[in-house]
Order: C-alpha cells, then structure tokens, then sequence
C-alpha cells in the first residue's frame, strides 16, 4: 500500500533547521531545558488480544518488552544496566506491574559489562536452590562478608497447610481449581518447589562507613518463613520477627537529596574489600530460582556508589559461575549521574519513559532511534477501530521538561516560565485538544485547569499573583509546588492526572517527587518519529519564547468573571 509522508523532507528541513535557531535562542537566554518523553507502542501482528487492547499483563508483553529494552541498550547505552524491577501498583491489579530499566552512567563508564550475563525472558535453564545458595555465597565473598551469613529462606508451611485444609477433598493442592487465578499459581508454585526446598537465599546486607555490615538474622521459629505472596524472596523477608531494635538504634538507610551536589563517579575497577562487620541490618540481597532464571534482589542502598559496589560484585559472580541472571529488587537511587530508559506495560499498550536530551539534535535522534527500535521489535504506532479508521495507541504520549539536575531545572531557576505556559495555555484552548486522542474533558487523562471546578481559575490568578518575576528574588524551589499543588489537579484532586503536571517538580513526599520536572500530558502517539518532533518543538519554541518575554496578565482575559469554560473561551475569543 503506498502511504505519501506525512512530513515531506522539505518541511522536515525546515523544522531542524528551526529546531537549531530555538536551541541558539534557549543558550542565550540560559534556560537549560531538557526534553524527554512517554510514547506508547502496540503490536503490530496482534490487533485483538486483551494485552493490546485493553489489559495491562499478558504473555507476549514482557517478551516484547524484553527484546525493545536490549535494543535500546545496544544503541544507547552497551554498557548499561538492565533492571527488571516493579512498578506500579493499580487497585484491582493482583500485583504490581513489572517495570524493566535501563540505567547507564553519564560519564560513559560501564555498569555491567556483558550482555550475555543478563538472563533473557526466554531462557530456560532452570537453575536449582542449590545454584541460588553457591551464587548468595560467592556475592557474599567478593563483597567480604562471610558465607556464613547467607540464609535460606521457606515458604512458610503452616500458611500453606493451612489454605490446604481449605480445599475441597477430592481437589489436589497441584490442581486447587481456585477461582481467581493468581491464588491457583500461587498455591501450585508453592508445593509443586516443595515446601521443604529453599525459596532462596538472603544475604543481609548494608554499608557502614567503608566496610559492608552483615548480621545472622534470628527469628523464634529458628528459619526464615517468608511472607505469603507473589513478590520476590526479597520483598517478602520476615523482618517483623527479628529482634526488636530500639528507634534510636534501627538501621535505618537514606538517599541523598537530590538537589544536592553529586562528585564524579570512581571508577568501576574490582578491589578486594576489607572484611565486613557484625551490626543490626534489615536490608539483604536475595537470591532466588524463578521462571527459568536466577534473579538477584539488589538491596536497598542509600548512595550509588554503594550500589554499584553490589552490582560490580554481583556481575563478578556471574562471570565466576557461567550463571546469567536477572537484577532486580531495588532500583538505583535517583541520581543525576545516572540516565534510565524505562518499559513498563499500560492497559493496552507498551510505554517507554526516555532519558531526557539536552540539545535539539540529542531529541531528534534519541527520537528516531526508539521508533527504529520499536519498528525492529514489532511494535507501531497505530491501532484500528471496529469500522476499519485508523487510530493511535490510545496510551499518549507525553512530553516532560525539565534540566540536566534538579538544581538546573529552569521551572525551579525562574518559576515565571512555569507562570507563562499556564496562561498561555488557558488563553489558547486549542492547544489542549489539537493533539490529544479521542478522550478529552474533565475526566480524561489530561482534563485542563478550567475543566475542573469552576471556581478554580479564580484561586489560579491568586496562585500566579504570588510567584515573582525573573530575577526577583533568591529562588525558592518549593513555592510552586505549595501554590499550584491542588490547582493543577483533575476533579479528584490527583496531581499527576493534570494536563499540566507538577507531580515531579517539588514534592514534599519523597526524593523521586524532587527531580525539576513538568509533564505535558495532552498528546497523543504521533504516528512517526518526524511528527512527534514538531510537536515537541512546538513546546521548545513556546518555552523559548518566555524565556525571553513572560506572558503577563489573567487566566481569563477579555470578560470580568467567567462561570464556565465555554464562556471562558467565548468571551476571550480564543475558540481558534
């Protein structure tokens, strides 16, 4: 079938060429913007499965997940870490959603060395306990603590006789023909392993001063029964029947804040660690056989360099043993040194959370590469209703902004720019629908400010009324969070639903809620790569454009007091 381009060359020149003038435009006016993004891809040889169309799980999604994440390493980053962690966790859902990571250092140095030591989807080597228990001992030496600090760790017996006693008499605890499915695997996995047999092997773990620190975990049943679940070994340790520790003596682990200043990164060389001490720990690397593979559980670690510390003895192990292996457990702490690539399923669709750029032509190829990428595993850009019309995934595409480091962010520099973009905005509707999919309104996923309550663009003009101009004032990166926190909201208060989202900008609630970002979430899945950066150089050029002269003014300019956005748009006569 022959298809004309939907951006011919000549535009396309036209475009980089501009693309290069709002970069110019951007240094000029030391705005310091980077630019990722959120696209979102389907399968292009399965249009009707509930896993591409409406589902969030299903048994071909990870595959593809898996193949696009070691695309995107061999192009970006071939040393680069893959982490097959999890996600989010929705209400109804079983568990929580998978999420496959891959994080590199900026400086270009490697993280993991050897693609063939990362365990594939596919695989089906089977490895036992037994290969669990030599791999947690050999990690436990390259880090210098004793073997005798590894642990087994039980499905706990009396909870699983105990849902055994539950069954009907004639039903086999191997075929429990339970209802919800997720019970029934559980229930089959748990005694077809034995309950005898090791689920896996902890190895407590945490860093004090420059030794690693170790403990022989002690519970009154003289084992360590896990929790019940589906989670790994690692999310289940009994940590409530370990000896209590008073709150001024727990352990506890903290990352740094991100605003802080970050030194270079040493250098990833093996060295022989010095031996670890004895102390109260309550984190542990985990070690456990599932699925056909063996999956190491990171611990969870303050700093990076501590992190890269395990993780530099975890792939040594790997190479000793001839075992690839899956890394997963706790990510690596949000870092500015770092940058992560994330795959994670969405009901319908794959979606993939890119590294930001910092220059136009970073964009455009980091851009075109994905799509590449994406095209090479079969995923697309399109689906197709009922009646035979094209449509996008259905899953967005959203543009986020922000700076090389949370410090940088050009939101949290000169909280006017932010100021800017939501007038214009308010004052140009169009913008929120001109790219959006078939969804829109107060309860799609990017309602716009004057689609929730009415009265809410009057208490917006009192938020913008309090955030200085350029210049004016040391910054104070916490004002627009605490001005526009339960503003930019939809109509039930939830911040990362917004069309223009601060979730990630200055969030009191944890670390990750610190990194200088907005997200623009009124975008759809552009059907190539070449559409997708017009659009995002439109946001570029506007952004430019306040960084050289701030909008000024109302939310609502043209009537005394609008009650309805309908007559917000009337009366300003912003309707094209």
């Amino acid at each position: 079938m022959s298809e004309a381009p939907r951006v011919t060359d000549e535009a396309w020149a036209a475009l980089d060429a501009l693309g290069e003038q709002v970069d110019a435009n951007l240094v000029a006016n030391d705005v310091r913007l980077t630019m990722g993004g959120e696209p979102t891809f389907v399968s292009t040889d399965d249009y009707e499965s509930p896993e591409w169309t409406v589902a969030a799980f299903g048994p071909e999604k990870r595959v593809r997940a898996d193949e696009l994440t070691r695309r995107l390493r061999e192009r970006f980053a071939p040393q680069g870490l893959l982490h097959y962690g999890l996600g989010k966790w929705y209400p109804g859902e079983t568990a929580p959603r998978w999420a496959f990571s891959l994080y590199w250092r900026r400086d270009g140095k490697p993280m993991w060395r050897d693609a063939k030591l990362i365990a594939r989807e596919s695989d089906k080597r089977a490895p036992t306990a037994d290969d669990a228990k030599r791999f947690t001992e050999a990690v436990a030496k390259n880090l210098g603590v004793a073997a005798a600090r590894v642990q087994a760790a039980y499905e706990d017996p009396v909870h699983w006789m105990l849902e055994e006693g539950k069954l009907p008499v004639n039903v086999d605890a191997l075929d429990p023909k339970l209802f919800d499915p997720a019970a029934r695997a559980r229930m089959v996995r748990a005694f077809a392993r034995g309950l005898g047999v090791p689920a896996g092997y902890a190895l407590p773990l945490r860093r004090h001063d420059d030794a690693w620190m170790s403990e022989a975990w002690q519970t009154r049943r003289e084992k360590l029964f896990l929790l019940p679940g589906d989670l790994p070994v690692g999310s289940r340790l009994p940590l409530a029947a370990l000896p209590r520790v008073e709150p001024a003596d727990y352990p506890l682990v903290t990352q740094d804040d991100p605003m802080a200043e970050r030194a270079a990164l040493p250098d990833p060389a093996a060295a022989t660690p010095p031996p670890a001490e004895d102390g109260i720990v309550r984190t542990a690397l985990a070690v456990e056989p599932c699925d056909n593979r063996l999956n190491v559980f990171m611990p969870y670690l303050g700093t990076l360099e501590d992190y890269l510390a395990v993780l530099l003895a975890v792939e040594a192990t790997a190479a000793q043993v001839k075992q690839p292996v899956h890394i997963e457990g706790y990510p690596p702490p949000d870092d500015p040194r770092l940058d992560v690539i994330k795959v994670t399923p969405d009901p319908g669709v794959l979606e993939v959370n890119l590294h930001p750029a910092r220059s136009w032509r970073e964009l455009v190829a980091i851009w075109q590469g994905v799509y590449e990428d994406a095209q090479l595993t079969r995923l697309g850009t399109q689906k197709f209703m009922r009646d035979g019309r094209g449509r996008a995934t259905g899953g967005g595409s959203h543009i986020v902004v922000g700076g090389a480091t949370p410090v940088e962010s050009p939101f949290l520099r000169r909280p006017d720019l932010l100021k800017s973009i939501i007038l214009y905005w308010q004052r140009h509707p169009s913008l929120s629908y001109l790219f959006s999919g078939l969804f829109i309104g107060p309860t799609s996923q990017s309602p716009r400010i004057d689609e929730a309550r009415h009265e809410m663009l009057y208490e917006l003009e009192i938020a913008l009324a309090q955030i200085p101009n350029a210049g004016e004032g040391a910054p104070r990166p916490w004002l627009l969070d605490r001005l526009l926190r339960n503003l930019l909201v939809d109509v039930t208060g939830n911040t990362h639903r917004a069309e223009i989202c601060i979730d990630k900008l200055y969030s009191p609630d944890a670390p990750t809620g610190r990194l200088g970002l907005v997200e623009f979430r009124a975008f759809e899945m552009a059907p190539d790569a070449l559409m997708s950066l017009a659009q995002q150089l439109l946001v570029r050029a506007l952004i430019a454009w306040f960084g050289r002269q701030p909008q000024e003014g109302a939310a609502c300019v043209g009537a005394p007091r609008c009650t309805t956005a309908l007559c917000c748009r009337i009366s300003c006569g912003r309707i094209s």
